[in-house]
Order: C-alpha cells, then structure tokens, then sequence
C-alpha cells in the first residue's frame, strides 16, 4: 500500500515538472569574431554601447566591440537586445483578469484523486487508480489554465472620427468615411514621395495603383477591445498588412513571409517600404517620415487592431511596444530596431478562417490584384533611381554586375499597363498587359 501511494506521489510531481518544467536559459552559441581565428562559444549576456559582453564556457566574462562581430551574428546581438530589453520592461495594465474555471478544474482534480485512493484502500481494486488519472489530468489544465484564459474586465476609450479624419486628412491622396463598426480608408496604394531606391534585395516588382476603396477600403475599429493574450509578430500576421499609414499605404509584419527581417537582408527602400508579388507597394517599418505631415506629436499610423502608431519615445514600453495612457488609451511607438512596431498585438483582432500562423492575416484586409505575372528575385541588383516622368509614367534604374538597367513603364486610363525593359547596349523588350 506504501509502495502505491508513493508511486501516486511520484506521479503528480511528475506530471507537474512536465507542465511547468520550462528552461529560461540561453544556450551558448558560436560566434563570428573577425580578430579571432577560433570560433568562439559562448553565452550572450547583453549589448551596451556598442560592447558586447559574453560569458565563455568557463564563466570568464568577455567583451568584444559588436562591430567586431560578423553581420549575421551582429543582427542575432541587435535582436536579442532587444527582445531582452522589451520583456524585462514592466506591464502597468489598466485592467484586471481572472480565470474563473480554474479553481474548479483544480479542486474537482484533487477530490478525484483523493476519492481514488480512498477506493483503492477500501475495494484492493487497482481499477479504482483510473480516477487519480482523471484528476491529475484536471489539475494541470487547471494550472496551465491560468495562463491561457483570461476574462478583461476594463474597456479602452474608443477612437475619436473627428481625430481619425484629421490624421488621415493630411494627405490629399486620402479619403475617409465611417460607420457604427469601423473607420475606413481608401487610397490608390502609391505614396507622395520617392520610392524602390536603396533596395538591394529586389524580386523585380515595381509600384502601381490598387483600388484600396468602397467594399476593398482598409477598415480601423472604433472601438478597440484589449486582447487576453497580445500574440507575438515574429510568430503571427506574415501574411497581409498589420496597420495602415496615414498616407493610405498599408504596413506589413517586420518579417517577411520567409520569418526574415525584410530591413535587415536590404529588400526595403529608403522610406521602409517595398513591393509585393502584385506590384503592391507597402512599409515593414514605421514610416517616420510621415511625422512632419500628420504634426509633431501625432500618430503616424494605425494598427488594424484600432490603436495608433506614435513615432519613437522616451517613454518606458511594455512587451508589445505600446502603453497605455492616463484614460486606459493605449498606443504602440516605433522603435530603430528590430521588432521595429508592434511586437504583440495588443488589441484583439479578427482572422480569415483559411489562414494559419505564422501567416494567419487579419480581417477585414484590403486585396491586392496584380497586372503580370510574380517574378522572380534579381540576385545582385540595386536600385539606384526612381523617378516620376509624367503622371502615371516612372522609371525605375538598377545597377547589376556594374552595369545600368532601367524599366520605363506606366498605365494608362483604359487599364492597359506598358513595360520597356532597356539594357546597357540600348536594346529594350516591351510587355503590356490588360488590368482585368
């Protein structure tokens, strides 16, 4: 009988080491030093000013310049900063949650377990041990429970049109309307200043317009609800626009849907943006340079979870890059580095049932329609220009292999879109194509 009850015993510890048993630590890792001939394993402590502190496999501390490091691992350093800086950052949230299946779950638990016992003693039956697993089982849901289930108890002001309207007002090749639900902007999809220059990552796409109105339009909630459990950007939302500039031009997640950092590996321009695979053109980082239009102090984007985008701050900021304000408001900040905006969404949000994480892409979602075909990526080609000739007439230049290329191309009101593709030598090839 002692033998059973501390085999029980062993049981519950060791179901609960098996919920709850998750390591913190960082394993070491090998490092890319360029004055150092070895590889270096080692465990990454923290980045401060430009010093790189690690601890090697006999604990001696080491600090090395980040400039010293390989750009790989320069990026690893940069992000982990991050990530370490964003999550020791205190939440001040201005609501309460409970789990109110918890308890039950956990006492229903143990009164199994306790009643199995008590019938093993009683009846000898070893059949009577199947109800300890039933309890044991309600027990570390109930445990895990209190980390997945939340009830908000607290509501976020909602947005003001008048303020919407002044925000997205600000550009001439905005429009805006509302409802009781949303707020929604339509745009053309190309932006009042110079674009694809500084890409050296490029797949071949070039900007033009997509109708992004009536039933297309990109829609803000009015009144934005605080999600239980904000989900993470580098797990989520790579597939489809995550908020919406106030120029009208759409932002994606940071990653791109390969789960790289599209700034890092050179894909985006001097403004933070690119085009898609429909010569869609959209920002992956926060378009600061809208500030000096939209006023000084005022959001530069909104979230399609209905929170704004302010521009950086000295203000501390919680693990989704955003605070809550005097009046349970809240709003993200952009940020220099890597996750740039938005790290977890902190408002609650709608997915399109066909999609699953990592690319699940909220709803509702402006689409994008193309005129040709997706090409695909130029290997070593740079942007070097791009210039508007006339309205609807641009050309693209690109340096590859020390050699000038460039692509005149336009559309017109009929629908039809013109393509000359012109070599180094003066040749060129023309392609046109029916906007359907």
């Amino acid at each position: 009988m002692k033998q059973l009850l501390l085999i029980l015993l062993i049981q519950i510890i060791s179901f609960n080491l098996l919920a709850h048993g998750h390591g913190h630590t960082t394993p070491s890792k090998s490092w890319e030093v360029e004055q150092r001939s070895e590889i270096l394993y080692a465990d990454f402590i923290k980045e401060k000013d430009g010093i790189v502190y690690l601890s090697d496999k006999n604990h001696a501390l080491l600090k090395i310049s980040l400039d010293d490091f390989s750009k790989k691992d320069q990026q690893y350093i940069v992000d982990k900063s991050t990530w370490i800086e964003v999550v020791n950052t205190p939440t001040k949230l201005p609501y309460s949650y409970s789990s109110k299946l918890t308890p039950w779950l956990i006492t229903v638990g143990f009164f199994l377990v306790l009643f199995s016992i008590f019938r093993f003693i009683k009846r000898g039956n070893r059949l009577q041990l199947v109800y300890s697993l039933l309890g044991l089982t309600l027990v570390i849901v109930g445990c895990d429970n209190t980390n997945t289930s939340a009830v908000l108890s607290t509501k976020v002001p909602a947005n003001n049109v008048d303020f919407l309207t002044s925000i997205f007002g600000a550009f001439n090749t905005v429009t805006t309307r509302h409802d009781k639900q949303y707020f929604y902007i339509e745009s053309n999809g190309i932006p009042n200043h110079e674009m694809m220059t500084g890409i050296s990552n490029w797949q071949q796409q070039v900007p033009i317009p997509h109708a992004y109105s009536g039933n297309n339009s990109w829609a803000i909630p009015l009144q934005p609800q605080i999600a239980a459990f904000p989900l993470s950007t580098k797990n989520n939302f790579m597939k489809g626009a995550i908020a919406i500039a106030a120029n009208g031009i759409p932002i994606f997640n940071p990653l791109n849907n390969r789960g790289e950092d599209a700034n890092a590996i050179g894909e985006l321009d001097h403004w933070g943006g690119h085009c898609g695979r429909a010569d869609d053109y959209h920002y992956h980082v926060p378009p600061t340079h809208l500030q000096t239009q939209v006023g000084e102090g005022q959001p530069i984007a909104y979230a399609l979870d209905g929170f704004p985008i302010y521009g950086p701050t000295s203000e501390p900021l919680d693990e989704c890059l955003g605070r809550f304000n005097a009046d349970s408001s809240y709003q993200y900040h952009a940020i220099k580095e890597y996750p740039y905006l938005i790290a977890k969404m902190r408002g609650k949000v709608t997915f399109n049932p066909r999609t699953k994480a990592p690319e699940n892409e909220i709803m509702p979602q402006a689409k994008t329609k193309g005129v040709r075909p997706a090409l695909e990526p130029l290997r070593g080609a740079t942007i070097t220009s791009f210039r508007k000739n006339q309205p609807n007439q641009y050309t693209l230049t690109y340096m590859l292999e020390q050699k000038i290329f460039s692509i005149n191309y336009g559309w017109g009101t009929d629908g039809k879109y013109s393509f000359e593709f012109i070599n180094p030598d003066g040749s060129s090839k023309q392609s046109s194509y029916q906007r359907e």
